[in-house]
């Protein structure tokens, strides 16, 4: 959340929002207008569940991300753990795409996925973390990289795939987003109070994590406005606590 900045007044999508927790926190937030969309039935369902025991005003919508037409252009479009989903260039633009439709020029995209830079073949083991990584074949453009999970009597595992740094940048480039920016994770200083810096150090020294921001593009601007950055960091707080709390 540390990434999205000030939401006050701000028209929000939330793309692959899930059951809605972070889009829930976005309207807390001070967003005045939030709309959830997630491909899957049941996430919407659990979402709108939780909107009539709690209403907040957010509307949620069942749609691919791919194919997304959303009436209006949004201040800001956010996005946790989606773009690792496609499986090849064309899926990856087709997101890009449908990311740019639903902003406003210079509205900003931030979103928080698997690490197109990290080298999944000689990646550390994150069992401490509560999961690994695995590279299921050739280490090469598309290859599926399965996450597993591990609760406290039980393990699931997440089919992600491996699209570069790159990649991403051209297909963001191609879709009308510039000052694109890539974000290393942060340790949160509840991660610190909890366990301290040293156990964190393979994951940030690894990070298999990595966050993006860029702008739709809007007026000109001078070129150096138009800078690649990669030295900033992403607050991991929610990704910490939200998915790696029970392997504490």
């Amino acid at each position: 959340m540390g990434l999205i900045g000030g939401l006050s007044g701000k028209t929000v999508v939330d793309l692959a929002c899930g059951e809605g927790f972070y889009t829930r926190l976005i309207r807390q937030q001070g967003a005045a207008k939030v709309v959830g969309v997630d491909l899957s039935e049941r996430m919407i369902e659990l979402a709108r569940e939780q909107e009539a025991e709690q209403r907040l005003g957010i509307e949620y919508v069942i749609g691919d991300v791919r194919q997304l037409e959303l009436k209006g252009e949004y201040d800001l479009a956010v996005a946790a753990y989606l773009m690792n989903y496609a499986r090849d260039r064309d899926e990856l633009g087709a997101m890009c795409d449908a990311i740019a439709r639903c902003l406003r020029p210079e509205g900003r995209f931030v979103t928080v996925n698997s690490s197109s830079a990290l080298d999944y073949p000689t990646a550390p083991s994150y069992r401490k973390y509560g999961f690994e990584t695995h590279v299921l074949g050739e280490f090469r453009e598309g290859v599926p990289i399965t996450w597993t999970f591990f609760l406290e009597d039980d393990a699931f595992e997440i089919e992600n795939y491996f699209l570069d740094v790159s990649l991403h940048e051209e297909m963001l480039q191609s879709a009308g987003f510039q000052a694109i920016r890539w974000h290393r994770p942060k340790l949160s200083p509840e991660g610190e109070a909890t366990h301290g810096v040293d156990f964190w150090k393979c994951f940030l020294d690894h990070p298999p994590i990595i966050g993006i921001e860029c702008l739709k593009q809007g007026p000109r601007r001078s070129q150096s406005e138009h800078k690649h950055h990669q030295d900033g960091v992403f607050d991991g707080r929610g990704f910490f606590t939200r998915r790696f709390s029970q392997s504490s």
